[in-house]
């Protein structure tokens, strides 16, 4: 059996390949790699810089190409490819699931792909293209085309007859698909009721309908389906209910992984495919849009504090206490926020019940805002000795932790309406709409009230 590392062990494989590597000890990088699984080696290889990637990519086994590949992120895969000669490619993808080698293809240049296709036989290639066809994004993209499928008219026997010819299944197979005469869909036939169910009974007797999924249905989609329904595999077909291919669990593991991994990206306004250790020049590029962005919120924030330079300079106290109100008004908004984008993105905050969530989130800023509001006061009149002050940071608190969740549950909607990724910008839209609401409320308050 093969043992499972943990984090530990990979920082110290890393470690160990880069000793080796750096002493030149080829022998002792290669008994390294050849203790990895191919998950494993893929995750090494995306932990070193470019130039130390292709000279471990020479100590892989060749018969291992294709699985190192296939686990690799996109961005080092394509790297990767970019060194290899097209029969190369052909011999290393050559035992891969045809959605596997679907996504390698896509990461090429279309002349080195049309090449690659070229080399291969007529069926390899006839069933590459069924899947290349579809989004990546798409069930279709992520379909396997090895699918076991028989009549619902036929007995059990001629079943497992039929299997032993075929002499193995596909990998990950948990049923075996049902269709009719034309190949349209009809459910499934669990392996053990194959097994332990009379041999002349038929598969219509112990058939059981399952959910399909379209070709064309979102990858998104696909997750929640498996995730809802605790499936282990579904059949995909096309819009006239033809049986096309199967989606497995690992399919649907490596779209929540690569979900999972673009959203912490794109809170810090990062492309999902960035690598860790790409070119100075373009991540300093990728980077310097956002910070460009959140330059022009800071300045917007300056330019409202501006405004009351001259109630600031009578009272300093206020500037002291500035970040107070919009720091809390910040963390509120991005509680709200945090639950709004997660509400969109598995399918669970629509339009239609978007009411309700803003009613609910102002209630809960209202609620918020009275308890910190009285602490945010009371310690303020204690620590300057003035009441007046007390009660306009928190009047002010008030009003901007309300609008703060408000703001929270509004900016999502408002940015996938516009087409912008709210794991992205909303973050930067609402720190922007917390310290400018913060700043005017709390001096214009104190404008009024405070300074004759």
């Amino acid at each position: 059996m093969d043992e499972i590392t943990d984090d530990t062990a990979e920082k110290t494989t890393i470690d160990a390949l880069h000793k080796a590597m750096g002493q030149d000890d080829a022998s002792v990088a290669q008994t390294v790699i050849d203790s990895l699984h191919p998950s494993e080696i893929a995750d090494v290889i995306e932990g070193l810089p470019s130039k130390d990637r292709y000279e471990v990519w020479q100590l892989i086994d060749s018969e291992l190409e294709g699985d190192v590949l296939s686990h690799t992120q996109d961005v080092v895969r394509a790297e990767l490819l970019e060194q290899m000669l097209p029969h190369e490619v052909v011999d290393a993808t050559r035992d891969l699931d045809t959605d596997d080698i679907a996504d390698i293809l896509q990461d090429l240049p279309e002349p080195v792909a049309e090449t690659i296709l070229l080399a291969m036989d007529e069926q390899h290639r006839h069933r590459l293209a069924s899947v290349m066809t579809y989004p990546e994004d798409s069930a279709g993209g992520l379909m396997n085309l090895d699918v076991t499928s028989v009549r619902a008219d036929v007995t059990l026997d001629v079943v497992l007859r039929y299997l032993r010819r075929m002499g193995e299944i596909p990998e990950g197979t948990d049923n075996i698909m049902v269709v009719d005469r034309d190949d349209h869909y009809l459910g499934v036939l669990h392996l053990t009721d194959l097994l332990i169910r009379e041999p002349e009974t038929t598969v219509g007797e112990w058939l059981e309908e399952a959910p399909s999924l379209n070709a064309e249905c979102p990858a998104d989609e696909v997750v929640r389906l498996f995730e809802r329904r605790d499936l282990v595999s579904a059949a995909v077909v096309d819009a006239d209910g033809l049986l096309l291919g199967r989606i497995t669990i690992d399919d649907v593991v490596d779209v929540i992984q690569e979900n999972a991994d673009q959203t912490v990206r794109s809170m810090a306004g990062l492309r999902s495919e960035d690598d860790m250790f790409s070119p100075v020049l373009n991540s300093a590029k990728q980077r310097a849009v956002w910070l460009g962005i959140n330059l022009m919120t800071v300045f917007l924030g300056s330019w409202v504090i501006g405004r009351f330079e001259d109630t600031i300079q009578q009272l300093v106290a206020l500037a002291v206490l500035l970040p107070v109100v919009a720091g809390m008004g910040g963390i509120a908004g991005s509680q709200t926020l945090t639950i709004a984008i997660r509400g969109i993105a598995q399918g669970q905050l629509v339009k239609s019940n978007l009411r309700p969530l803003l009613i609910k989130e102002l209630l809960v800023g209202i609620l918020n805002g009275l308890v910190w509001s009285t602490v945010v006061g009371g310690v303020v009149f204690f620590w300057f000795d003035g009441l007046s002050l007390g009660i306009i940071i928190g009047l002010a608190m008030m009003i901007n932790l309300t609008l703060a969740a408000l703001a929270g549950a509004l900016i999502p909607f408002v940015l996938k309406h516009f087409g912008i990724d709210p794991a992205i910008a909303g973050s930067v839209v609402l720190t922007t709409v917390t310290d400018v609401v913060g700043f005017l409320t709390f001096l214009g308050l104190a404008t009024l009230f405070l300074i004759s």
